[in-house]
C-alpha cells in the first residue's frame, strides 16, 4: 500500500490543494493526516471538506479539539487563542462535528500514528532525548507523528541508540528491520523548518521506503486572505519565513 502522510494543515486550503495535485501524479492508495486540520489559517471549512471529499483518514490534533471545545485554550499563545476563536465561529455544523468524531491515535498494519507524541498525545518530541522517551512506549515499527511543524526523522537501532535527521529540503528514508522510526513529515500548512513550501509524505510499506516531499503555492494569496479574516498579521508573516 501507499499512504500520504500529512499533518498540520491549519485552515490553509492552499497549500493543502498544492500538495493533493502533487500526490495525484503518485498514484497513492490512502490518504492519511495527523491532525491540526484547522487553526491559524483562513479556510477551515474548506480544508475539511477537502479531507472529506477524497475520504481521509484523520486523527485529531490539539488545535482541532479546541476549535470545537467550549473551554478557553489556556495553553495556546495569544495567536494561537485568536485564531481559535475566529475558527469556532466560522465553522459549519458538519464539519464542527466531523473534527469532534476524530481520535486522537490510529494504527495501520504497519505503522502507527499520533499528532505529537505515543501515549502522551499532545506532547512535543523536539530532540533525542524526546524520542528516546518516545521509543520506550512505541511497538510498532514506524510511527508518524506531527505538532512541532518541522520534517525530521528519528531512527533507534537494536542496540537503543537513537539518531536524528532533518529533512527541511525533503529526503527519503529505507525502513529496514534493524530500526525503529518516529517520522514527521513536516508541516502542510504552516511550517516551521525555515522552509516555507509544503511538507508532506508518501510510504511505500511494501517497497519499504518513505519520502518526504516539499511543495510550492501561493503564500500570498494566503496572506491576503488571512488579511481579509482579520487574523494575525504574525500569523501570515511566518508563513513567508516559514517558522
Amino acid at each position: 500500500m501507499r499512504y500520504a502522510i500529512l499533518s498540520d494543515i491549519h485552515s490553509n486550503a492552499d497549500a493543502l490543494s498544492a500538495v493533493l495535485r502533487e500526490l495525484d501524479g503518485l498514484d497513492m492508495d490512502v490518504l492519511v493526516c495527523l491532525g491540526d486540520i484547522v487553526g491559524y489559517g483562513p479556510s477551515p471549512n474548506e480544508t475539511c471538506d477537502l479531507l472529506r471529499e477524497r475520504g481521509c483518514i484523520a486523527i485529531a490534533g490539539n488545535h482541532d479539539e479546541a476549535a470545537v471545545s467550549t473551554d478557553e485554550a489556556d495553553s495556546f499563545n495569544s495567536l494561537a487563542r485568536a485564531a481559535i476563536a475566529w475558527t469556532r465561529a466560522e465553522l459549519t455544523p458538519s464539519n464542527r462535528e466531523y473534527l469532534r468524531s476524530l481520535p486522537r491515535e490510529y494504527r495501520f498494519d504497519s505503522f502507527a500514528i499520533v499528532h505529537g507524541a505515543p501515549t502522551f498525545h499532545f506532547a512535543y518530541i523536539q530532540d533525542i532525548a524526546d524520542a528516546q522517551a518516545a521509543f520506550e512506549r512505541v511497538t510498532m515499527p514506524v510511527t508518524f507523528i506531527g505538532h512541532t511543524h518541522v520534517a525530521e526523522v528519528y531512527y533507534r537501532d537494536e542496540n537503543g541508540r537513537t539518531f536524528h535527521q532533518k529533512l527541511s529540503a525533503g529526503g527519503r528514508i529505507d525502513v529496514t528491520p534493524q530500526y525503529r522510526y518516529i517520522v514527521n513529515p513536516g508541516s502542510v500548512g504552516q511550517p516551521r523548518d525555515r522552509n516555507p513550501q509544503a511538507s508532506f509524505a508518501y510510504f511505500d510499506d511494501e517497497a519499504g521506503y518513505i519520502e518526504v516531499r516539499r511543495v510550492t503555492y501561493d503564500v500570498m494569496r494566503v496572506r491576503e486572505r488571512m488579511e481579509r479574516a482579520k487574523l494575525p498579521a504574525q500569523l501570515g508573516d511566518r508563513l513567508s519565513l516559514g517558522c
